[in-house]
């Protein structure tokens, strides 16, 4: 079963989500949280296998739970619940260890799937917000020079493999690309992840665009 968090400050948002994410045979909701504190304490004493947090809470808000629920369950996956436009708020989460973010309006099949990939380590990211995420992390400048050297480590097949997690391709999909198996792709991201320093495979798919792979080919 995966276990999941929903931590959310409208209660009527905790019971809707709870009671799709219950309809499927292989997601349990261990807990609630109405604040950050919550989150946080709830992860400490149960094991979660994804947390869903939304951004904006009182007290500590989504992010600050994020940053101290990855030092203290790492193996936590954290995803954040947002509204569409709130792209410097996805950002930060991002830097603060976030495995991906959902639109709050996301179809009851698409957040079970969600739930389903973010547990598998696979991405979990809103296909509506995310265009327009890079688009403001590249508008706001990047360093060119020091994502370059955070690959010059990588491999031809690992750099291969992070060019087309950077277009937001599950392991799958990288598979079937590159004509190599689900669990090669595997291997190449944990690798991929260890040598340049990303947190997350979204982290990655970020540092990606900012090497400039995302134009090779």
């Amino acid at each position: 079963m995966i276990r999941v968090l929903v931590a959310d400050d409208e209660a009527l948002m905790r019971v809707g989500i709870r009671l799709i994410l219950e309809n499927a045979d292989d997601i349990e909701v261990v807990a609630e949280a109405g604040d950050g504190l919550e989150a946080v304490a709830a992860c400490r004493t149960r094991e979660i296998d994804v947390a869903l947090l939304d951004i904006q809470m009182p007290g500590k808000d989504g992010i600050a739970a994020a940053e101290d629920i990855g030092r203290l369950s790492p193996r936590t996956c954290v995803v954040m619940l947002t509204a569409f436009g709130q792209e410097a708020s996805v950002t930060q989460a991002l830097r603060a260890g976030a495995s991906g973010f959902l639109l709050k309006d996301t179809g009851p099949t698409e957040l079970i799937r969600a739930v389903q990939l973010a547990a598998s380590g696979e991405p979990v990211l809103a296909p509506r917000i995310t265009r327009q995420l890079l688009e403001r992390h590249i508008r706001s400048g990047r360093d060119t020079e020091a994502a370059l050297r955070r690959t010059e480590e990588l491999t031809p097949a690992e750099r291969d493999v992070l060019r087309l997690l950077g277009t937001g391709l599950s392991n799958g999909e990288i598979a079937e690309q590159l004509y190599l198996s689900a669990g090669t792709v595997k291997a190449h991201i944990s690798r991929i992840l260890t040598r340049t320093g990303c947190a997350n495979r979204v982290q990655a798919a970020v540092l990606a665009h900012d090497a400039g792979l995302l134009t090779e080919r």
